[in-house]
């Protein structure tokens, strides 16, 4: 039996200042979904503001269909903002919770000037206690080929692994400490060297996970 009814969320994951490197950033990763249990209306949101100025900031709007009670694809479009001029893309993929806790993101991207690019997600919330859990999180994101005005850097441009702690007052609302081990690769790498960047950063991260 499927529930028919119409439900709706809104997570943020993640509302955190960043500490690097004597100085910082904002940084703001949040999904919302409305739906039943079969078919589902998602978006994922991300961005990075530092020092006033917003670097990176894109949108996405899928339609999701389970096709089984942990699996569900998702298709629909994502809009970069930031960096340069943005950029538009077709968005694929598939997206789950196949052990309690476990939650896993596959996603393709085709977009203008025939670029094309793959993120994979992951993250494990493993109870501690009752309100306090412990969370590590993967993302790597690919490019099919440079476009250094955009920041994209062919293969493996970009990873992430973070590890936040964070207390539950209610579920609603989640304080959190942690840090993030951020890292650009291959022709990525090379582009940040160019500009004077450091590849590598290791950043002290501390915000609030909020649910609605």
């Amino acid at each position: 039996m499927h529930d028919d009814a119409l439900n709706a969320a809104v997570i943020v994951d993640q509302l955190e200042y960043q500490h690097f490197d004597n100085s910082g950033l904002l940084n703001c990763n949040a999904t919302a979904w409305i739906g039943g249990d079969i078919d589902r209306l998602w978006l994922r949101s991300e961005g990075e503001r530092e020092q006033g100025i917003t670097h990176k900031a894109e949108l996405q709007a899928l339609w999701g269909h389970a096709i089984s009670p942990w699996w569900e694809l998702v298709g629909g479009i994502r809009q970069d903002f930031k960096p340069a001029s943005g950029q538009t893309w077709a968005a694929f993929g598939i997206q789950g919770t196949p052990l309690y806790g476990l939650e896993l993101e596959a996603t393709a991207y085709a977009g203008e000037r025939q670029q094309t690019a793959l993120r994979l997600e992951a993250s494990y919330a493993m109870l501690l206690t009752n309100r306090w859990i412990l969370e590590p999180t993967l993302e790597a994101n690919f490019f099919g080929r440079n476009d250094a005005g955009r920041e994209q850097g062919s293969g493996l441009a970009e990873s992430e692994v973070g590890l936040r702690l964070r207390y539950e007052i209610t579920r609603s609302f989640a304080p959190y400490v942690g840090v993030s081990f951020n890292r650009l690769h291959g022709t990525r790498a090379d582009q940040a060297r160019e500009d004077g960047d450091d590849p590598a950063q290791t950043r002290l991260v501390a915000g609030v996970r909020l649910r609605f």
